[in-house]
């Protein structure tokens, strides 16, 4: 393989319909939160449905931005709270879950969730197949 196509940046984001669905964690609880906000007279209540409205619109944003990029030195899980960067010599599995274990510098064992890759019964069969694929290309890059 050719050094240009080893060090190419590997970007996996579920296709559209499945992004939606996973900003839906934000954006369903956004539209009751406005609802309330509107409805309440009070200045408390909606000022706390206002705060909860941006912890939503947080979670939308990120919910839509799910997905994992690997290089051939860092491998980069995007999740709903955090974004987690972990170098390729530090990955020592990919388990079934889908989520991956690496240790520290220090040494220490961690186990980083892969949620976008993560299956559910009902959804679509093409969704199914791109998540499973997308495990096997991670595990593949993995033990490179």
């Amino acid at each position: 393989m050719s050094r240009a196509v080893e060090e190419r940046i590997v970007d996996l984001s579920p296709p559209v319909l499945n992004r939606l669905a996973n900003s839906s964690l934000g954006w369903v609880p956004m539209v009751a939160c406005v609802a309330y906000g509107e409805q309440t007279g009070e200045a408390f209540p909606r000022a706390a449905a206002g705060a909860a409205l941006l912890v939503f619109a947080v979670l939308a944003v990120r919910g839509y931005r799910l997905g994992l990029s690997w290089d051939t030195g860092t491998l980069i899980v995007r999740g709903y709270l955090r974004t987690r960067v972990i170098p390729r010599g530090s990955v020592t599995a990919v388990t079934d879950f889908p989520a991956v274990r690496w240790t520290t510098r220090t040494g220490r064992a961690r186990w980083t969730p892969v949620v976008v890759l993560m299956t559910a019964t009902a959804e679509l069969a093409g969704i199914r197949d791109w998540k499973e694929r997308s495990v096997r290309d991670l595990r593949r890059w993995a033990r490179r």
